[in-house]
């Protein structure tokens, strides 16, 4: 067994293309080094395992190796998490709390979503980059720390650069070398080998037999674009391994286990907006979808009045029906505010995932923070 497979066999890792054994490589060589990474790609892709094998190759793999997502923690604690505090720093801090740099002292810390990160936040960051120097929140005492850290985010930082959304400073000092992770749709011969590993993992799981896919299937399987990279795939595998009898998967059921191609476009692009366009992206569903109603509406109503002589009385009835402002009745699902629409979506991402943040942020194409921030002001 060579070095890489050996690797990918420790990591979990599962896959032959040229680019992910390049990342994988170039891991390796700087692993030796202090030298900070930051690993990009799309969501998904499996950004998460480059870390690892930095440190467990590094001279700090006896030491701690701590997994921080950025994205998951609300804006107001970040610091904390980050670097600790004092006790009375604010209202419920009843103790002195260790941050995780000083938790990772002379290990790895491992910052995903790092563009997620408040602008205050980046400038602590960057000191710690520069100096190894930190201070706790609440104090006014100088401390030293000695961690590698590693970075990664899916969103364009230099687009973020721009926005004046991340600093440029600490972009370049992150960036000292990048690790790019390629999408699925870029690993095509890689695809099946990752479904048949999920689905015999489930399989050993739950003690029942393999699914297995038949050629066209396979073939459906692999000119799919995955937007969701892995995590979508693994998805997609585990759903078909619970729900089927039939263990032998054909074509037509395998298409009705992945979803049409998204084609919404973006409508229009404000920089001087804070919310990211991602976010923006939830109503333009709810949009389409309201669209989608009304063309239904139109077609039904049509049907209903079937005779063409009536045409034109049946215009002047859809553009009353179009127009006339919803009346909300205890029966009848009545139209809804652009807010309500958003609210159920997430309510629905929210359930269909058993409350997992980072899944649900994930279908609904924005941030684990956006979506915290929405929980909280739908209540959810």
């Amino acid at each position: 067994m060579n070095k890489h497979q050996d690797i990918k066999q420790r990591f979990g890792i599962i896959g032959n293309s040229n680019k992910l054994d390049r990342a994988i490589n170039t891991a390796i060589q700087i692993a030796p080094t202090d030298i900070s990474a930051l690993i990009t790609g799309e969501s998904g892709v499996g950004k998460e395992s480059m870390p690892k094998i930095i440190h467990y190759h590094s001279q700090r793999k006896h030491n701690k190796y701590i997994a921080v997502n950025c994205g998951a923690i609300p804006e107001g604690t970040i610091d904390s998490e980050l670097f600790g505090h004092e006790k009375g720093a604010f209202t419920g801090a009843n103790d002195n709390r260790k941050g995780y740099f000083e938790v990772a002292d002379g290990g790895t810390i491992f910052l995903d979503e790092v563009g997620e990160l408040p602008l205050s936040t980046q400038v602590r960051l960057l000191r710690v980059l520069e100096n190894g120097e930190y201070i706790k929140v609440g104090s006014s005492q100088v401390k030293k720390v000695d961690v590698r850290v590693i970075a990664a985010t899916n969103v364009n930082i230099e687009e973020a650069i721009n926005k004046g959304k991340f600093r440029e400073d600490l972009y370049y000092r992150l960036n000292t070398i990048n690790i790019k992770i390629p999408p699925l749709r870029e690993r095509i011969q890689d695809v099946h080998l990752l479904f048949r590993k999920f689905a015999s993992d489930f399989a050993d799981r739950y003690h029942i037999p393999t699914i297995r896919l038949k050629e066209e299937a396979i073939e459906l399987l692999n000119s799919y674009s995955w937007p969701g990279n892995i995590r979508q795939l693994k998805n997609v595998a585990e759903q078909i391994s619970a729900v089927e009898q039939d263990r032998s998967i054909s074509f037509e059921t395998l298409k009705n286990y992945i979803p049409k191609q998204n084609t919404t476009p973006v409508l229009f692009k404000d920089d001087k907006v804070e919310n990211d366009i991602s976010e923006r992206e939830i109503l333009y569903k709810v949009l389409f979808d309201m669209k989608n109603d009304l063309n239904d509406l139109k077609r039904v109503t049509k049907e209903l009045m079937g005779n063409k002589k009536h045409e034109n009385n049946d215009e002047k009835i859809i553009n009353h029906i179009i127009n006339k402002p919803a009346i909300p009745h205890e029966d009848e699902q009545s139209f809804l505010t652009l807010q309500e629409q958003e609210k159920i979506l997430i309510d629905k991402a929210l359930k269909r995932h058993q409350g997992r943040r980072k899944d649900a942020a994930e279908e609904l194409g924005i941030s684990e923070r956006t979506l915290y921030r929405k929980i909280k002001e739908y209540l959810l």
